[in-house]
C-alpha cells in the first residue's frame, strides 16, 4: 500500500496529482527547484523537497535528485506527472532499483 507519494512535477500538475492523493488519504511530497520554493504546490503538500536550481535540467529532468528526494521523504512511489521525467525509462528503473514504486510507464 502507498502511504506517501513524491509529486516530481510542478505547477498545475503537481496540484492536481497532490489534490488526488489527499483524496486517497496518501501523503504528497512535493519537490521544487529554487524558482518554485513558493509555489502553490509547495504550499499545499504534506511536505516539500528542494532539488536543485531553476533551469529544469538543474531539477525536474535531474533523475538523481528526484530518486534521493523520494529516499530522503521516505516515499513509497515517484508521480512524475506529465513531460519532464515522466517516460524515462532510466527514472522508473532507478524507483525499482530503490523499492519505490514509480506510477508511470514501466521501464521496459
Amino acid at each position: 500500500m502507498i502511504r506517501r507519494v513524491l509529486i516530481a512535477n510542478r505547477g498545475e500538475i503537481a496540484v492536481r496529482i497532490g489534490r488526488s492523493c489527499r483524496s486517497l488519504d496518501v501523503e504528497a511530497v512535493q519537490v521544487y527547484s529554487e524558482a518554485d520554493s513558493d509555489s502553490l504546490p509547495v504550499k499545499l503538500s504534506d511536505g516539500a523537497i528542494g532539488i536543485g536550481g531553476a533551469p529544469a535540467r538543474e531539477s525536474y529532468l535531474n533523475r538523481a535528485a528526484i530518486v534521493g528526494a523520494a529516499i530522503f521523504g521516505d516515499c513509497d512511489a515517484v508521480h512524475p506527472g506529465y513531460g519532464f521525467l515522466s517516460e524515462d525509462p532510466g527514472l522508473a528503473q532507478s524507483c525499482r532499483d530503490q523499492g519505490i514504486a514509480f506510477i508511470g510507464p514501466r521501464p521496459e
